[in-house]
């Protein structure tokens, strides 16, 4: 029995490679016999490099001095595949990089981002592909438009400090951004708005640390940051309203204000890692996350691999730390059953700790339940 086992990391307990291995051993402890192929995946957040490396063995993988969100060095990486360049925003602004008492979106900054823009500009990428997910800046991009040669201005020329919440004081950009001519894309599968309700700040802001007068302070900042963004010439109209602007604390904004395009996350890894044809020759096929909820019936890594597999008439199982997602919402986008280590467990604590093990076990019950 040939079994496709690639879930998405679950996202502050075990990478996504780890889940696959431990689930694989769990599943191969019950029935040896059986062929599992393992195939991590990530729609754009952490994980997203590391899962194209593995799946573009010619790419060139390019160490690259940074800052974290707090202007602190950190080591990111390009990777270049021919003129292709794919960069992963967590690398730089990711929010496992900070403390929880760290965590401020009105400070942190994707100026860290825009240094791995720029080295794989630098490197002679024509396109760089920029993975969005699991930031912990809410700043419409402004810092990696600072890297590129355009910090904000106030009213009087001044350069703004970094953060989300200085762009309320944001007159002008401070030149032209430069990369070279480069084409843009966000990879994510985060379609909201920049502002409102919906936006970047109101649902996404309160997991990096705002409180609720943060979210007011915040989505008022980028509501002004994008009347600037838009004196860019290659800004499309109507920016704040695009879907994707709002992904990954408004750098999706800022991709498209520099004439960029929002693709698809996990729709560009299912291409490059070739997961469609995989699928053709499996029987089962297993993904997962962390937590198997609303949002991921949006167009996460599950709603992608589910899609793909209900497609082919392919049984999908969902592995998660939690399941919140109905069974009907789940079998509209193809899910057959989900399982969740808090249930196996009984604890939340445990099912933080022993992830690991937790697979593992769900891989012997699998294996006794499906495998011929």
């Amino acid at each position: 029995m040939r079994v496709l086992v690639c879930p998405d990391k679950f996202a502050g307990t075990i990478s996504a490679p780890d889940v696959a291995a431990a689930f694989a051993e769990g599943w191969l402890t019950e029935k040896p016999q059986d062929e599992l192929v393992l195939r991590p995946l990530s729609d754009g957040g952490p994980g997203f490099a590391a899962v194209l490396a593995a799946a573009l063995p010619g790419a060139k993988q390019l160490a690259v001095p940074a800052t974290d969100p707090l202007g602190r060095p950190v080591e990111g990486h390009v990777l270049l595949d021919g003129d292709t360049a794919y960069v992963e925003s967590a690398e730089a602004c990711g929010l496992h990089l900070l403390t929880e008492a760290e965590r401020d979106p009105k400070h942190t900054t994707s100026f860290g981002l825009g240094q791995l823009v720029l080295a794989a500009v630098e490197a002679g990428a024509r396109e760089v592909v920029i993975g969005l997910g699991g930031s912990a800046t809410n700043d419409g991009g402004a810092g990696l438009l600072a890297a590129l040669g355009a910090a904000p201005l106030d009213a009087a020329g001044y350069a703004l400090p970094y953060g989300g919440a200085a762009l309320s004081a944001c007159a002008a950009l401070s030149g032209v951004p430069r990369f070279r001519g480069a084409t843009l894309v966000a990879a994510t599968d985060v379609d909201s708005p920049l502002l409102g309700l919906h936006g970047a700040s109101a649902v996404y802001g309160p997991q990096k640390g705002a409180t609720r007068e943060d979210v007011f302070v915040l989505d008022g900042a980028l509501a002004r940051f994008s009347e600037v963004l838009t004196t860019l010439e290659s800004c499309p109209e109507h920016l704040a309203d695009l879907p994707g602007s709002g992904a990954a604390g408004g750098l999706g904004a800022a991709v498209l204000a520099l004439g960029g395009r929002v693709e698809s996350g996990i729709g560009l890894v299912r291409r490059l890692t070739r997961l469609d044809a995989e699928l053709e020759d499996a029987y089962l096929v297993v993904t997962g996350e962390g937590a198997f909820d609303e949002q991921s019936l949006r167009g996460k890594v599950v709603a992608g691999v589910a899609n793909a597999a209900r497609d082919l008439g392919v049984p999908c199982v969902v592995l998660a730390g939690r399941v919140d997602a109905g069974r009907r919402e789940a079998a509209s986008i193809g899910v057959t059953e989900a399982y969740a280590l808090v249930e196996h467990f009984g604890s939340v604590q445990r099912a933080m700790a022993q992830p690991a093990d937790g697979l593992r076990a769900l891989g012997q019950r699998l294996a006794r339940q499906w495998s011929r």
